[in-house]
């Protein structure tokens, strides 16, 4: 079977509609319709079954997709070790992030990497620290950026830390929350970060907050910080310049330390053989501390 072949079965698969899946590849449905009979009739099985709701792949539409994507995933692992021996950078630089950092780190710097490296593809996915660890696991992509200390037995760097603030429009001080009865807004947390400011708080007030507000989204807390709401603890990454009208005050533990985040970057080994890896890392490295 040919490589566009392949191509054909995976957007196929990928959007199980032919309306789609046509605009996708630039063809007619009709033709696109022909083109799949002729690939089952090569195959001498039915891959996908047709409904007015879109197409459900057969169990043996199954199997050959599976080896359709692992076809295609190795074309292109190939096709960027080929373009990594040449002088100019090429290929697909798959990057995986935690979404604090891919919402407020990580523009600044693929912005300078896309300036400097035009003729590299960016492939990019955001998510839990968890989820970014698994997708380095399964060599889905050739980096990770994540919040805490990795669980990594591959080549992992300390990117950089950023210190945990309370932040209010109203409250000045860490005392004033004895008191106050503006409510406490929190955003869910798959990580460490919601249980340590769980344990801050009780080893600090010795009771629960009085009032609270639980958003899904850290834009959506510190929004709701910034017009008044209530307070919030955020990590200082999320601060910016122009968050200049509201009181922001350093969270200390028992030890008189500031309540901190770290940041570390992992990769595997097969990946920083790839020059597409390798100087993105080395830009990372100029600019970790400028955050």
């Amino acid at each position: 079977m040919q490589m566009t072949e392949f191509k054909v079965l995976n957007v196929l698969a990928s959007e199980l509609n032919m309306r789609k899946a046509s605009e996708r590849l630039y063809v007619s449905q009709p033709a696109l319709s022909q083109r799949l009979q002729s690939i089952e009739q090569r195959w001498g099985a039915k891959l996908f079954i047709r409904s007015q709701k879109g197409l459900t792949l057969t169990p043996a539409g199954e199997k050959v997709i599976e080896f359709v994507n692992k076809t295609l995933q190795t074309e292109e692992d190939l096709q960027d070790e080929i373009l990594s021996l040449g002088d100019v950078v090429h290929g697909t630089l798959k990057i995986a992030v935690a979404s604090i950092i891919g919402q407020y780190w990580l523009p600044k710097v693929l912005k300078k990497y896309v300036e400097q490296y035009p003729n590299v593809k960016i492939s990019l996915v955001t998510g839990w620290s968890s989820e970014v660890q698994r997708q380095l696991f399964s060599d889905h992509y050739h980096v990770g950026i994540i919040r805490g200390y990795p669980d990594w037995k591959g080549p992992k760097e300390y990117l950089m830390k950023d210190e945990l603030h309370l932040v209010d429009t109203k409250i000045q001080s860490l005392e004033e929350l004895k008191e106050t009865t503006r409510p406490f807004i929190q955003f869910r947390s798959h990580s460490t970060y919601y249980q340590e400011i769980q344990d801050w708080w009780v080893k600090k007030f010795k009771s629960s907050p009085k009032r609270t507000i639980v958003v899904d989204q850290i834009e959506t807390c510190k929004q709701m910080a910034l017009n008044g709401i209530g307070y919030a603890i955020l990590p200082s990454i999320s601060l910016t310049r122009q968050d200049r009208n509201i009181h922001t005050i350093p969270i200390m533990n028992e030890r008189n330390e500031p309540l901190s985040r770290d940041t570390w970057i992992i990769n595997s080994e097969a990946s920083l053989q790839l020059k597409q890896v390798r100087v993105f890392n080395e830009l990372i490295k100029s600019m970790k501390h400028r955050t």
